[in-house]
């Protein structure tokens, strides 16, 4: 019997149930590759709506799934195919196992890294103040500088800023859509999104005005962090702690009596803003002072001395400064101490022009005097000259290194300034009559993680806020606070009563928009109004991704099958912010978790075992890597990593990927045209008659549950691991044993004929060749989803990604009872014991045995004699197996299950 021709079509006869979708002819192509599948099969899985949501599925039976809205301002790297891959095998498998998949694609293209980037992209600036210059303004630059510095950036008025923020978002967002399409996301791509969409920003200005009638959102004026380059107020979850270098200045503060009290400080330019003096209270060196007063050198204001337990004995001299407000631990003092705001450092980062009424010694107005509009940095260059010259500066200053906070995007250490701001109670500090903090710790043990060490970084954040969660942001490229504010008729803005819109009216501008019972001509003036200047941070926008994708307040209908969502996806970083603020929101709004599972995923790292970031400059842009090695391959080093941890950029593992992908193709393309020209291709359980065929079928039955139960886990790395090591001994021992028995050649005899197989023999081999391929196919689909489609198509109906996740019944069936457990494994030994006296010979694998002794333990010398023929026609064996029980090893001692103890070989066939 022959094979059919490469290419040539098959009939194929189904004869179970199971066998549905079954083509007429099998038709492979003479060459196989996995060039160019992408660009095949991507436009096939979007003309047939392969992913689209079923808008009627029951919500038990649907898998909804927040995916992460990428920020849409630049490029996406490495780190984004690694994440969102892990997403995508998910959606996959669950989609195979029956689910109605929810896989959304959101854009976060509001706040700060946009307004950045089209800064440098366009060479504006926004400024506020100005008129709209028109639809015809052409800016400056049009992304051909890489950067373009902030003094020659052209300022424009909002509405042009935020209309460039608007235009280059939507062409980033084509960039980002075209490569997750390239990697094979298995996105619904009629569920988009925008965080600054009409829709986000309706759902985000609804949620904060209910978060405003029921008392979770308030504003206050209070003393926050503040980024001087950017003119923003910043969140807690948003700081870095970098190490910064300064300079301790021993400073003389003078007690009654003439004594002098030292302190040392890393921030002299903030003497002038004072308040006290904090010990610890059982410090003894300072209670003679607790209660009395002192007096600041150079600007000569009397000040208390206090005590504090948080004061640090062993620091310094035992004894600090309380300005306000040098960090956060004097914000802690000025509130617990009732101690009075003098504040001296302005939003622009500069000391106030204005000498304060606080210092009222004339050398002490005069010393303020030249510090007046200075930087912090000039400004402590003159502090430290005045206090050198009045000679309260004991020493000189000692360089040190010293902590400081900055905005996570930013390269200057905070600011702490007094100002209007927005919050959003979330357990940070006390709300009267409840007790927030403890409800959202509960929320974070109800939640499912994934991997459950993640989940003590979201106690351990709860459980250490200090405030409440700053929303306010002065910027302009986000969603408005959606208030205005009336304004007296003596011209005062009323803050403490804002005017708030009907939801009917929502997303509205105050900025444009004008509030009930007013005209625009009263905006600005006495007795009218004035809009909130501010916009949302952007994580008061996507911590409402579940309600903004799910359809909250637009689609009902949709969002009662869809919320709560069963995964969040994201990485380990953003626990803190997005995580723990979208819990906040949906408990706050539905006394609900927003989903069941919170799948984290690790870093990247780079060959430095450093985290890959944008920031630090280490990124890889992957589209090159999809392109070079195939989305199949990329996509099998990203999901090779388990959920929570960390994983190196790996060319290499992508090679390995690429081999696979084509493998699947080669092994495949044996599997389906081992048949002669005419056969049919059979799916039947019944067909496996012989020991190995069903021993192989029992092992895939296992590779079945074990894949099934870890990705039920959200182990997908687990799913693959498992799948494909049974994969390569399939192809290393299996197909290699059984080839000649599908071919329907028999082993040669020694007169140089060849054994006659029975029909069953033969069918048995190739029923188990398509029962193992149809399973493999759909195991692998997950992870190689342009590999599997392309051999589906070859010899079945449909889609590998509609067919259902495999099931163990037929395999079960097919394997019958019990089959030796290593048979396989061992017929696998005892082949490679076979080739390797012909390797150790120098001479061609096809050079014939003409007589062999096996040593093999008991259990696999009766193995090896249950797949004799095969072993003798797969081995090129012309005589009967002669096995001996023993205890085969290596010769330096290691155990065996088979070895060649003598051998006997024939002349090499010509070549040929």
């Amino acid at each position: 019997m022959t094979n059919a021709p490469l290419g040539t079509g098959v009939p194929a006869t189904a004869s179970t149930d199971h066998d549905h979708g079954l083509l007429g002819a099998v038709v492979v192509p003479d060459r196989v590759g996995v060039e160019g599948l992408e660009e095949k099969w991507a436009p096939v899985w979007d003309a047939e709506q392969l992913h689209a949501f079923d808008r009627t599925a029951e919500r038990g039976s649907v898998f909804s799934i927040d995916t992460p809205p990428p920020t849409a301002s630049g490029s996406l790297h490495i780190g984004h195919v690694f994440s969102y891959t892990h997403t995508d095998v998910v959606a996959r498998f669950q989609r195979a196992r029956g689910k109605d998949v929810f896989y959304p694609m959101g854009w976060d293209d509001n706040g700060l890294p946009t307004e950045r980037r089209v800064q440098n992209y366009y060479g504006v600036r926004c400024d506020p103040t100005l008129a709209y210059e028109g639809d015809d303004f052409t800016p400056p630059h049009s992304g051909g500088a890489t950067s373009v510095k902030a003094g020659d950036q052209v300022p424009v008025s909002r509405r042009t800023f935020v209309r460039l923020c608007e235009q280059l978002t939507a062409e980033d967002e084509k960039q980002f859509e075209a490569l997750w399409r390239h990697l094979g996301l298995s996105v619904d791509w009629n569920h988009q999104y925008q965080t600054i969409g009409a829709t986000a920003r309706a759902v985000a200005q609804t949620a904060f005005l209910r978060n405003l009638d029921r008392g979770e959102a308030y504003q206050a004026e209070a003393p926050g962090l503040w980024d001087v380059t950017f003119q923003t107020a910043v969140a807690q979850a948003e700081l870095e702690a970098r190490d910064y270098p300064g300079h301790y200045h021993s400073i003389a503060f003078h007690a009654a009596g003439g004594e002098d009290v030292v302190i040392e400080t890393t921030r002299p330019e903030l003497l002038a803003a004072c308040v006290a003096l904090i010990a610890h209270p059982d410090d003894e060196r300072y209670q003679h002072l607790f209660g009395t007063t002192v007096t600041t050198p150079v600007f000569g204001v009397e000040i208390p001395v206090l005590a504090h337990p948080s004061a640090e004995a062993d620091k310094g001299s035992g004894i600090a400064m309380c300005c306000t407000f040098g960090d956060l631990t004097d914000v802690q003092w000025w509130r617990e101490l009732n101690l009075p705001t003098r504040s001296i450092v302005q939003r622009d980062g500069r000391i106030s022009r204005e000498t304060p009424e606080w210092v009222t010694t004339e050398a002490g107005r005069a010393t303020f005097a030249e510090l007046a509009g200075k930087t912090t940095f000039s400004a402590r260059t003159a502090v430290v000259e005045a206090l050198r010259t009045s000679g309260e500066l004991l020493g000189e200053p000692k360089a040190t290194q010293r902590k400081a906070n900055f905005f996570e995007k930013g390269d200057k250490p905070l600011e702490i300034v007094t100002s209007r701001q927005w919050y959003i109670r979330n357990g940070g500090r006390e709300m009267p009559g409840r007790d927030l903090r403890g409800e959202l710790l509960a929320r974070g043990d109800e939640l499912e993680f994934h991997p459950d060490f993640m989940r003590v970084r979201y106690s351990n954040w709860v459980g250490g806020l200090n405030g409440d969660w700053l929303v306010s942001r002065q910027r302009f490229f986000g969603v408005p606070i959606p208030v205005w504010y009336p304004v007296d008729e003596a011209g005062e803005t009323r803050w403490e009563t804002p005017l708030v819109p009907d939801e009917a009216s929502l997303p509205i501008d105050p900025s444009s928009d004008v509030p009930a019972g007013y005209t625009a001509d009263q905006r600005g003036v006495a007795g009218g109004f004035v809009g909130d200047p501010d916009i949302m941070d952007t994580w008061a926008t996507s911590s409402l991704t579940p309600q903004i994708a799910g359809g909250w307040l637009h689609d009902t209908d949709l969002f009662e099958r869809v919320f709560p969502m069963d995964v969040r996806p994201q990485g380990q970083d953003i626990i803190r912010t997005w995580l723990f603020s979208t819990v906040v929101r949906s408990h706050l709004e539905h006394g609900t978790l927003p989903w069941k599972h919170a799948a984290i995923s690790g870093w990247i790292l780079d060959p430095d075992r450093k985290k890959m970031s944008k920031s630090k400059g280490n990124v890889v842009t992957p589209m090159d890597l999809l392109v070079e090695h195939g989305s199949d391959a990329v996509r099998y080093w990203a999901a090779s990593a388990r959920l929570g941890t960390d994983a190196a950029f790996e060319v290499g593992q992508m090679k390995i990927g690429r081999r696979l992908a084509i493998k699947v193709l080669n092994a495949s393309k044996f599997a389906l045209t081992a048949a002669p020209e005419g056969a049919a291709v059979v799916l039947d359980p019944a067909a496996v008659t012989e020991a190995i065929d069903r021993a192989l079928l029992a092992d895939l039955a296992d590779v079945v549950d074990a894949a099934t139960a870890a990705f039920t886990d959200f182990d997908h790395a687990r799913a693959l691991e498992t799948t494909e090591t049974f994969f390569w001994t399939f192809c290393d021992d299996y197909l290699e044993l059984v080839k000649d028995r599908a071919y329907g050649r028999g082993a040669t005899q020694p007169d140089g004929t060849t054994a006659e197989l029975t029909p069953a023999q033969i069918a048995s081999a190739r029923a188990t060749l398509a029962l193992a391929l149809d399973v493999l196919l759909r195991l692998f689909a997950p992870f190689l989803p342009f590999a599997t489609s392309e051999v589906w198509s070859w010899w079945r109906s449909g889609s590998v990604h509609s067919a259902p996740w495999p099931t163990t019944d037929a395999l079960r069936a097919a394997a019958g009872d019990a089959p030796d457990a290593g048979l396989v494994r061992t017929a696998g030994a005892a082949l490679s014991a076979l080739r390797k006296v012909k390797s150790e010979a120098k001479v061609s694998q096809r050079t014939p045995i003409l007589a062999v002794e096996l040593l093999a333990t008991e259990v696999a010398a009766g193995q090896v004699a249950a797949v004799e023929s095969d072993l003798r026609a797969a081995g090129k064996v012309t005589s009967p197996l002669a096995i001996t029980v023993g205890t085969p090893a290596t010769p330096d001692g290691e155990s065996l299950a088979v070895a060649v103890s003598q051998a006997e070989l024939g002349e090499a066939p010509p070549k040929g």
